[in-house]
């Protein structure tokens, strides 16, 4: 483990609008989600399925208007929001052969496949699910692959599935891994001398966590958190001609650890987290938590065309997001831009175009969750952003759940958690299903989680 990564450890602690009548109607929830908080029980993963219950689906309405204001970036800090539990959700748990890591789901929504690591899974491997809906999925085959498989995604055209894997990028053919023919895994991208390249040669130090593919497919990125970079590589010339060392394009300069990264709708940014900030960057300094340093980190703007052929002076911008931020995504209209900061329990809304046009302005909204927030993933229209509460560390008296956030709320400075969801242990990275499912990694309990998104009710404060 690199001194990076030890140091990442250290790092922890608990450390148009809505029409009037329907912010009336929220208005008249907030209340409740002020007052009595109900928490799940600590220390347990939910089994089996529960009992589902139909939420009405809310009216077709336009985006909620992004707000003029332009907040600071929060600080480090411990302190986490309680909300109600939503006992009606409908969720289901299925256990898997190890630490599941990243998931993604097929465009057709029949398949699923999650990244597996750790000491009980013997040799890393991806998992290959069959989907049924909000109801457990089945696991139907582990296919090994080479390296640690980490963050996931399936490249736009549904053929290939990305694995961020040591290094680079593990690839493997969807129609085999779905079939279970041979030869799944059909090649590594890696940089000229693995991971021993280092900064020094031009090459990545190793790390690779979260991976995204460019709208065309022909080009993959991934972030390498023992380093300050993400790696480019040109997946269509190594899937054509073979894979080697000229796949490697080069690398995208990042601030320190970086983690998230994930592709704009309309395919012209890259976002991209890093932990910690390079010195003098970051307008929060470090303050002391319970198990060391808390640091803010930020939130970097690549140009994805320009990343494509000179990655090197791709950045667009770089601007705080709060304290140690390691997972981003995107309204489906991409105008939102939504960050997890793991050490002060915020979920953070950026306005997209401000991001390029007026970067300290970009910050718009601000939302208080749960402990060590990581994974999260926007639904129902992007009305409601799903947030992992990891409690990675586990901070006394706090519980690993998931929480939703409704957006109008949070977009017109209101309280806006509706709830939270049970999970297993260390909920880590999430994606949606075409259907409406919520895919889960729980990490540390060895489980991926169903959440029948429709089940959920939308309203801060209303517990299910």
């Amino acid at each position: 483990m690199s001194a990076m990564r030890l140091a990442g450890a250290r790092l922890t602690r608990r450390a148009g609008a809505y029409l009037t009548a329907a912010l009336a109607c929220l208005a008249a929830c907030f209340c409740a989600g002020c007052t009595g908080a109900v928490t799940s029980a600590a220390g347990s993963a939910p089994a089996g399925t529960t009992a589902p219950a139909t939420v009405a689906a809310p009216a077709s309405l336009p985006p909620p208007a992004l707000p003029a204001r332009a907040l600071a970036a929060p600080g480090c800090g411990t302190a986490t929001a309680t909300s109600p539990a939503l006992g009606s959700v409908s969720a289901a748990m299925l256990p898997v052969s190890g630490s599941p890591f990243g998931v993604a789901a097929t465009a057709d929504g029949r398949w699923a496949f999650v990244a597996v690591t750790g000491p009980r899974a013997g040799t890393p491997s991806i998992d290959v699910l069959r989907l049924a809906g909000s109801r457990a999925p089945t696991l139907v085959r582990s296919i090994p692959v080479p390296g640690v498989p980490l963050g996931e995604t399936i490249t736009p055209d549904g053929k290939y599935l990305l694995a961020a894997d040591n290094a680079g990028i593990a690839v493997l053919s969807v129609a085999r891994a779905e079939s279970g023919a041979a030869g799944a895994v059909l090649g590594t991208l890696s940089a000229p001398g693995g991971a021993s390249g280092g900064a020094s040669s031009g090459g990545p130090t190793g790390g690779a966590i979260e991976v995204a593919a460019s709208p065309d497919g022909r080009f993959a990125f991934v972030t390498l958190e023992d380093s300050r970079q993400a790696a480019v590589f040109n997946l269509g010339a190594a899937l054509s001609r073979g894979f080697g060392p000229a796949d490697y394009v080069g690398n995208i300069p990042l601030e320190l650890a970086p983690v998230g990264i994930t592709v704009s709708p309309d395919g012209r940014w890259l976002y991209a987290t890093s932990e910690v900030a390079a010195s003098g960057t970051g307008a929060a300094k470090p303050v002391a938590g319970p198990e060391g340093l808390l640091s803010a980190g930020t939130l970097t703007v690549i140009d994805l065309r320009r990343a494509e052929t000179d990655p090197a002076a791709s950045v667009v911008a770089t601007v705080d997001a709060g304290c140690q931020p390691v997972r981003v995504t995107t309204a489906a209209d991409g105008t939102q831009v939504w960050v997890t900061a793991r050490a002060s329990d915020d979920l953070l809304c950026f306005a997209a175009a401000r991001l390029v046009s007026d970067p300290k302005r970009a910050l718009v909204a601000v939302v208080r969750v749960g402990e060590a927030p990581v994974g999260l993933a926007a639904v129902r229209g992007s009305s409601l952003v799903v947030v992992a509460d990891s409690n990675r560390f586990g901070a006394r008296g706090a519980t690993s759940d998931l929480d939703v956030v409704n957006v109008a709320a949070a977009l017109a400075g209101h309280p806006a958690v509706v709830g939270h969801i049970r999970a297993g242990l260390f909920p880590r990275d999430m994606t949606l299903a075409p259907d409406g499912t919520l895919l889960v990694s729980n990490f540390d309990s060895g489980q991926v989680e169903a959440v029948g998104v429709a089940t959920i009710p939308g309203a801060p404060g209303v517990a299910g």
